[in-house]
């Protein structure tokens, strides 16, 4: 009886364990999560400092408010999950509570009819009344088993009980786990509410400057035309070079891995966020007005050093007004592209490593201690980077 209460017990767990992450995955998730809160937070503490919240204190808030939609997802996530175990140990303490009343009245009964059996007719004199000695062996035998029968009996009415006991404290444990992840996710949501205000408001306030506004977004798209030309520029000189010389097998193998990396490249920043993300959207404070983004922009706090992405060749570096330099490193037939650089480490013809430092990002002096870098890939068109770099 133990083993199938066991087992039916297994066959409804099972199901729910296999069936997406654990709780501790969950748990590992959150925590990371409300660290990466606390790293976007402190941005926001660096954008205050300044006389006016720009338009990228307004991005990085829009960041911070999809982490703490990400936080409650998870919460959501764990309640479900914590629900569905304290299901499975209800039907678990009522399936072994039967069985505990059932063992316990076979046992009952058991240890009934063996006192009225020893009481008319004691063990001693049924051994000695056998016809022979093999007969008296065999009944000393049968004895001794229907003792151990009733010692195994004991021990699993016992261990049953300890079952139940255990699996009660389990139950207790999950209720009181959901009670705090519910006053948490409350927590959050009073604080997405504070946020989604202060958002507002800032929309706001930007939106009264709509000529700097305007001026800023034509400068940015100034800056990517320059770009996307020269990167053209430098794609059909490897076009030419490409007919008169094949690539080289290191060059092809290096193109090859670079494709097979799909979504575990490492950043070009050891650490950062997103704040511009790649394709067309609507910009965030001017009314009809979209933006075509041909990479990401990152934006990151303090000294921020820049790495290439994957081991390749550097190919050109040249400097644009108002972004600083930029790097394009190719990879095989991919190349990818770093703006807004100060201090490079690097000359045209080098080859780097995967990691390896090829400058910073550079930060005005006169503003806040957050930088911004943009960070593009080519591979005979602009590809999201999103899709490309791993999950920070």
């Amino acid at each position: 009886m133990k083993k199938v209460t066991i087992l039916l017990i297994m066959n409804l767990i099972l199901p729910v364990l296999l069936s997406g992450q654990t709780r501790a995955e969950l748990e590992e998730k959150r925590k990371k999560t409300l660290e990466d809160i606390s790293y976007v937070d402190n941005m926001l503490k660096n954008t205050a400092k300044e006389k006016s919240e720009g338009l990228n204190a307004l991005k990085i808030l829009g960041n911070k408010l999809n982490l703490r939609e990400s936080v409650i997802t998870g919460m959501r996530d764990e309640i479900e999950l914590l629900t569905e175990r304290i299901e499975i140990n209800q039907l678990g303490i009522e399936m072994m509570e039967n069985d505990l009343v059932k063992l316990k009245n076979d046992y009952s009964n058991t240890i009934n009819n063996l006192y009225k059996s020893k009481k008319s007719y004691p063990d001693i004199v049924y051994i000695l009344s056998a016809k022979d000695f093999n007969q008296g062996y065999k009944r000393l035998k049968y004895l001794q088993q229907i003792s151990k029968y009733r010692r195994n009996e004991a021990e699993i009415i016992m261990e049953l009980k300890e079952q139940i006991e255990d699996t009660k404290e389990r139950l207790k444990t999950d209720l009181d786990n959901i009670t705090d992840l519910k006053e948490k996710e409350e927590t959050q949501k009073n604080l997405i509410q504070q946020e989604r205000t202060r958002r507002q408001r800032m929309i706001r306030s930007l939106s009264t400057k709509e000529k700097q506004l305007r001026k800023e977004l034509n400068e940015k798209k100034r800056i990517a035309k320059e770009i996307e030309d020269k990167i053209a520029r430098i794609i059909a000189e490897e076009s030419k070079r490409a007919k008169a010389t094949e690539m080289t097998p290191e060059q092809k193998l290096i193109g090859e891995n670079f494709l097979e990396n799909k979504g575990r490249l490492p950043w070009p920043v050891e650490r950062g966020i997103i704040t511009n993300k790649f394709g067309v959207h609507q910009h965030p404070v001017l009314k009809y007005v979209t933006e075509n983004n041909f990479g990401v922009e990152i934006t990151s706090s303090g000294k921020t050093a820049v790495r290439s992405v994957y081991q390749g060749e550097i190919k050109s570096i040249f400097a644009i007004s108002g972004a600083n330099w930029t790097v394009i490193i190719r990879h095989g037939n991919i190349y990818t592209v770093y703006n807004n650089l100060v201090n490079v480490k690097v000359k045209t013809g080098d080859k780097v490593e995967t990691k390896q430092e090829i400058g910073e990002v550079f930060r005005n002096p006169a503003g806040d201690e957050n930088c911004n870098m943009k960070f593009m890939i080519f591979d005979e068109k602009y590809l999201d980077p999103e899709l490309w770099i791993a999950k920070m």
